[in-house]
């Protein structure tokens, strides 16, 4: 698999949830932080998004858009409300994962949904993104992200045999097209892992890393990899990606690991083993440095927030 797919395919989902929103004439609803992630489409007409910290985004009908971060966020018929309301006000709880707001009219229909994920895998990814992701109805990738939403509201509502892995794809679906147009946007600008996708000689070496945790790397061998010198290959990850190469490689075994402790039964040691590690007290001192908590203590369900790269 790309590196990409490795982070992916980490991911566990432990709450869905779809909405919609209609609302007509001047309306500005303030929602507070959110938790996981929440994906939208404009179905009809037009609104402003506002998040602190960032710009007023103004969306227009076809238009997508992800939140990535656990912020509060006032979606609103002007760039600058003179007053907010509270949704709550509005919410019609159709099911225990689906709500509607009802906000004086039909001029503006949303249709979103909320994804929480567990770990330090789901860190990772919306740690590599900005507070909000503005897919533009031209984008080819928007199409896809409205197919996905009403798809994934149609499960919700169908509650058909399978219907929980159906909507584990949609959202792996959504996030790997979101994450494809944000690299593409920011053209290989940014610092992390993600970035040095972008970056075909960096994009070998961490596909090689996430392909073979277990194996003895080196500083030398990674920089053969790439076909660079090994201090401008040290160099130069340590630029793009934000850290040095064996800290990175130290962080994924770590990633990988802890996906084994919370999913399989396998004995601690089998784990040390199968991402390098010879003995199981120093992959627990690794473990511990990394992750904040023992191998033990992650397998018991405990999952610190944990960045990635890390500070």
């Amino acid at each position: 698999m790309d590196p990409l797919s490795d982070v992916l395919s980490l991911l566990r989902i432990t709450e869905y949830q779809s909405s919609t929103l209609t609302a007509g004439g001047d309306w500005a609803l303030h929602f507070p932080g959110h938790g996981g992630i929440k994906f939208s489409a404009v179905v009809r007409g037009s609104h402003w998004l506002i998040v602190e910290g960032a710009a007023p985004v103004h969306l227009r009908e076809g238009d997508c858009f992800l939140l990535t971060r656990s912020q509060a966020f006032t979606v609103s018929s002007d760039a600058e409300p003179d007053a907010t309301m509270d949704p709550a006000g509005f919410a019609i709880q159709i099911a225990d994962d689906e709500l509607a707001w009802r906000c004086g009219g039909e001029d503006v229909v949303l249709v979103g949904g909320r994804f929480a994920f567990a770990g330090a895998p789901a860190n990772a990814l919306i740690g590599a993104l900005p507070p909000i992701v503005h897919v533009e109805k031209w984008a080819p990738q928007a199409a896809v992200l409205r197919y996905s939403l009403e798809r994934f509201t149609a499960e919700l509502q169908g509650r058909q045999p399978g219907s929980a892995r159906v909507m584990e794809h949609l959202a792996n679906l959504m996030l790997v097209e979101v994450l494809r147009i944000h690299l593409d946007m920011m053209g290989g600008n940014g610092v992390g892992w993600f970035y040095a996708l972008s970056d075909k000689k960096l994009a070998q070496v961490i596909s090689a890393i996430h392909s073979d945790p277990s194996h003895n790397w080196s500083v030398d061998e990674l920089a053969g990899l790439a076909g660079i010198s090994r201090s401008v290959f040290a160099a130069r990850f340590k630029k793009v990606v934000g850290t040095p190469p064996m800290d990175y490689l130290m962080r994924w075994r770590m990633l990988v690991a802890g996906d084994k402790l919370l999913n399989t039964s396998d004995h601690i040691a089998s784990i040390a083993f199968s991402v390098g590690y010879e003995s199981e007290s120093a992959f627990s001192t690794a473990f511990k440095r990394v992750m904040k908590v023992s191998p033990r203590e992650y397998q018991r369900g405990t999952c610190p927030l944990v960045h990635f790269p890390f500070d």
